[in-house]
């Protein structure tokens, strides 16, 4: 059985900044890409930031030059920095793994439950 669990989310200001992290955890053989996605209020879950078994990184256009996203392949962990944090940012934020279980032949998404992000003043 494998899990990601997100931690680290929470209400912040208007152009602070805030950590998101995901752990994943279970009989994992290989984690290949993550990321993180989000959806707000009365809109599709839509993709933040995704990186790459070999640390490739991509971003949405609203959050290039503001979110930074990185993970530890020997922790199975995969953090999403926040800065200059905008109200428009407020959402549930969704950890995303394509992940290879013990016993399987290949890799498969998992979510997680999602984490609230608040910005407002």
């Amino acid at each position: 059985q494998v899990q990601l669990v997100e931690s680290g989310g929470g209400l912040v200001q208007p152009g602070g900044s805030l950590r998101v992290s995901c752990a994943a955890s279970g009989s994992i053989l290989r984690i290949y890409d993550m990321g993180w996605y989000r959806q707000a209020p009365g809109k599709e879950r839509e993709l933040v930031a995704l990186i790459t078994s070999v640390l490739t990184t991509r971003y949405a256009d609203s959050v290039k030059g503001r979110f930074t996203i990185s993970r530890d392949n020997a922790k199975n962990t995969v953090v999403l920095q926040m800065n200059n944090l905008k109200p428009e940012d407020t959402a549930i934020y969704y950890c995303n793994g394509n992940i290879r279980p013990v016993g399987s032949g290949g890799g498969m998404y998992y979510w997680g439950k999602g984490i609230l992000v608040t910005v407002s003043s």
